[in-house]
């Protein structure tokens, strides 16, 4: 649990020119912590001066495997020294087992795979739209799909189309239609806002990017049930929440809500490369034929090694128990802090979202005050701070965390 380490890292530069050269020579689209990564081994980092921090971010749930996941690092070297990209032009030898896996792992006849989650979520997109016109019967070009507000699924033009975050969404029109706007938590809204031209609702089971909100218990189900009775696909974006970070292997799983479509990202590439899915049954992703939709590097054999590797993970459910323990000793270490510095904690299994008193500072004066004490978090609106160390991670570490949490916000109190 030392913040440091005696050997210093093998680094290109030290971490202050490495960051003034990155800020010149990048865009801006990201504003990250001081920190240069140069290694990592689990649940802990290294920077470029030697310095250990503990990796509470997990690079957004797509390190639920921890970093240098022997058996994922095993599969990927081993497909490296073979085969690497073909194009589905062709058939290899990964893909029939990892779409086959990752079909039975979602209880779904079959997948379609992509590279990022943004990709992922314009895939369930287009497929929604085909199959309203071609199963449901909508008119042309009048298909409409319900969703969230608050929502995050992507940074794609059609994605940010239908955001209600400034930042992602102001400066980038005109949009693309054909999406309506709910309360999200409210069957109700949901009910009220779909005819006979919706042809899915779109949701994430939690959704990340606003602060870790877990929707009212029996919400999934009634959405659930109104998809099923209005003829309409249920599209769960399990992007970050899915594959064992909740606690369960989806986090629609905790109401024992099966949906239409799957859309999953991030962790399905093991922290390795990036791999994404939707995964549906055949009458929903059979509307799909050739020419229509697809990738180049979508379903490349490193892709299909990796994410063969993650499946086999989860089929021990030894990730989804671990995600439960640890995940209740989180929340409730988090709760003893409610009234010394937390307002609120929400969450499910290692995912958290602590909103900070305003009064002491921002999300992002907190991050940094963690980063200074060896742990790495990220901020998202205003005071919250998002905790999502990977699955791997050992009890006292989590415990030491969430010490040094209250440690900064102690710092922060008497500054």
């Amino acid at each position: 649990m030392n913040a440091t380490t005696n050997a210093a890292a093998n680094a290109a530069g030290n971490a202050t020119d490495l960051i003034e050269l990155s800020e010149r020579r990048s865009a801006h689209n990201y504003h990250p912590l001081p920190v240069v990564l140069h290694s990592a081994e689990g649940a802990w980092v290294t920077d470029v001066d030697g310095r250990r921090y503990l990796d509470c971010l997990a690079g957004y749930s797509s390190l639920n495997f921890g970093h240098g996941n022997p058996e994922i690092l095993a599969a990927a070297r081993e497909q490296l020294d073979r085969l690497t990209l073909t194009s589905r032009a062709f058939f290899h030898d990964q893909f029939a087992e990892f779409a086959a896996g990752l079909a039975d792992l979602c209880g779904k006849d079959m997948i379609l795979p992509m590279n990022t989650g943004a990709e992922a979520v314009e895939t369930a997109i287009k497929v929604a739209r085909k199959w309203g016109y071609e199963v449901k019967g909508v008119p042309a070009e009048q298909a409409n799909i319900i969703v969230m507000e608050d929502n995050f699924h992507g940074r794609t033009t059609t994605i940010v189309s239908f955001s209600t975050d400034p930042d992602a969404h102001d400066g980038f029109g005109p949009y693309t239609p054909g999406f309506r706007l709910v309360k999200y938590g409210s069957a109700e809204a949901i009910g009220e806002a779909i005819d006979e031209n919706t042809v899915a609702v779109l949701l994430e089971p939690i959704q990340g990017e606003a602060g870790v909100l877990v929707p009212p218990d029996g919400y999934l189900s009634a959405v659930r049930d109104l998809c099923s009775e209005r003829g309409v696909l249920f599209i769960a974006d399990e992007i970050q929440s899915g594959l064992g970070r909740t606690g369960d292997t989806f986090a629609c799983d905790h109401e024992g809500v099966v949906p239409d479509i799957y859309v999953l990202g991030k962790a399905l590439g093991g922290g390795v490369v990036p791999v994404s899915a939707v995964a549906a049954n055949a009458d929903v992703l059979g509307v799909i034929r050739p020419g229509q939709h697809g990738s180049t590097f979508g379903g490349n054999p490193l892709a299909c090694a990796v994410g063969s590797a993650v499946i086999r993970l989860l089929r021990t459910g030894e990730y989804q128990a671990r995600a439960r323990e640890l995940g209740d000793y989180l929340h409730e270490r988090l709760r003893e802090l409610v009234g010394s510095g937390v307002v609120a904690v929400r969450g499910r299994g290692l995912w958290a979202g602590v909103d900070v008193d305003p009064s002491l500072g921002t999300g992002r004066q907190v991050s940094e005050a963690l980063m200074r004490r060896g742990v790495l978090a990220k901020d998202t609106h205003g005071s919250t701070i998002r905790l999502a160390p990977p699955i791997v991670v050992s009890r006292e570490d989590l415990g030491w965390a969430v010490d040094q949490l209250a440690a900064a916000l102690e710092e922060l109190r008497a500054a």
